[in-house]
């Protein structure tokens, strides 16, 4: 449903300084709600997009705002920094929610937008929240007046835009990637939560440990709702002393914020990022890193099957010849995973993930296969030379095939110099990692018979 005006909540608009008290009515609202940014200067973290001089501080401050997507995890201020927008901005601000706007509701903020342009030249600010729970029809409904100006959006998502929002909206929007805010942000955002008396918390007189102040900081894992929220719960259930001060200990910390749901989205961001991280550190030969990964997967219930796979790919793209003996450990890890599942399997994937970390590495497989495939797809292709041709039917003997092939085990070293292939060419490139060294040599010492058979046919 749509709402005419984002701070149409009485209870939303905030007292003046030097005021009264904070109403009750206002203080039985969460924390995190009451102590939203009113301005940019309040505004806590993603200084790589709005420290000074950046282009969205730079926008908002002189009113020019085009269409924009905010995407990042939960609780980094996507919805904060529409509502500063809001604030700033000249336009008219409308406001719709993935979750429970429809299209009619669109085509009615629509129609209102271009009814206000024509007649009075205002243009409007239209504020969708998870963007991404649009599906492509009612996405392709905004498309038009996005495009025309009629309307200014911004998207707020959890996922990343280039998977869930449409190619035409995301062409026609500056992309902004919100990130988890640091501890330090966290903390100062905390410490301002407790002093707070307009908004926060200072109307209870409190006392809290700084180890417990930076414990909350710790676990929100860039959070900012969760680590407000969770001091609000501290508060709010601690007894005062005979004083009447609340004192909130580390233990009282402790037992206030429960351990952050990783996030994890199993066709996002998260997803992708992880399994890439994980391969990249298996890649990198760094054990610790692709266990972390690994760790993080497995605590968020990826199919391990899903982890084997990944491996098994790493076994043959990155260690390759260099040691063989990775994708047949990756392929047990693979079956064993299979048969085991959680949480058992965590033990073979960790072996596989160590084994692959550690091991020599060798890319020069696929670089083989991806040469010849090149070549295969650039139209080169090549006539299998006549003695290589199937002579086992009637007849083909008589059209010369197979005639003049020489069988390799009857060669010394079960070796014969012959021409394979009808043409020079190189795909494979043998390292000198780990036991590709010692394929290396052999491979160094065929292709000098090979060039001494090319020589002489070409006399």
């Amino acid at each position: 449903m749509a709402r005419n005006d984002l701070f149409s909540d009485p209870a939303e608009k905030l007292p003046e300084e030097n005021s009264t008290p904070t109403p009750d009515s206002f203080r039985s609202r969460p924390l995190a709600a009451r102590m939203r940014p009113r301005s940019l200067d309040e505004y806590a973290g993603q200084s790589h997009i709005l420290g000074p001089g950046h282009l969205l501080r730079r926008a908002i401050e002189a009113d020019r705002i085009q269409s924009l997507i905010f995407y990042g995890p939960p609780g980094t201020g996507k919805t904060s920094l529409a509502q500063i927008i809001a604030r700033q901005t000249k336009s008219k601000f409308e406001r719709l929610s993935g979750v429970e706007s429809n299209v009619a509701d669109m085509r009615r903020v629509l129609s209102a937008a271009a009814n206000r342009l024509e007649n009075t030249g205002a243009s409007t600010i239209l504020f969708i929240d998870e963007i991404h729970r649009f599906n492509k029809a009612q996405q392709d409904v905004l498309l038009p007046d996005v495009e025309s100006g009629v309307i200014k959006l911004i998207g707020a998502t959890t996922h990343n835009p280039f998977f869930f929002v449409n190619s035409p909206l995301v062409s026609r929007s500056q992309i902004f990637e919100l990130r988890p805010l640091t501890e330090d942000e966290l903390y100062s955002l905390l410490q301002r939560a407790v002093k707070d008396a307009e908004r926060g918390l200072a109307y209870l007189n409190i006392s809290i440990e700084d180890n417990a102040l930076r414990h909350l900081a710790k676990i929100a894992d860039g959070d900012a709702r969760k680590a407000l929220n969770s001091l609000e719960i501290a508060a709010l259930t601690t007894a005062p002393d005979a004083g009447g001060v609340v004192h909130i200990t580390l233990n009282v910390a402790e037992q206030s914020i429960q351990k952050k749901a990783v996030v994890y989205d199993g066709d996002g961001d998260a997803h992708y990022d992880t399994i890439s991280a994980f391969i990249k550190s298996m890649r990198g030969s760094d054990p610790d890193a692709a266990l972390y990964w690994l760790a993080k997967m497995i605590h968020a219930g990826e199919d391990p099957r899903f982890i084997a796979r990944r491996i098994v790919i790493c076994a043959a793209e990155d260690v390759g010849l260099a040691d063989p003996m990775a994708l047949v450990l990756a392929n047990a890890c693979l079956a064993a995973s299979e048969f085991v599942g959680w949480p058992e399997a965590r033990i073979p994937l960790a072996e596989a993930t160590i084994y692959i970390a550690t091991a020599n590495k060798s890319n020069s497989a696929i670089c083989a296969i991806d040469a010849a495939l090149e070549d295969v797809r650039s139209g080169r292709t090549i006539a299998v030379p006549e003695h290589l041709r199937d002579k086992h039917y009637q007849g083909a003997e008589r059209l010369g095939h197979g005639q003049g092939y020489q069988y390799a085990h009857d060669g010394k070293d079960h070796f014969v110099a012959q021409d394979y292939l009808g043409v020079d060419k190189i795909y494979y490139e043998p390292s000198e990692q780990g036991v590709e060294k010692k394929i290396k040599e052999r491979v160094v010492k065929w292709r000098a018979e090979f060039a001494k058979l090319s020589r002489i046919a070409s006399k």
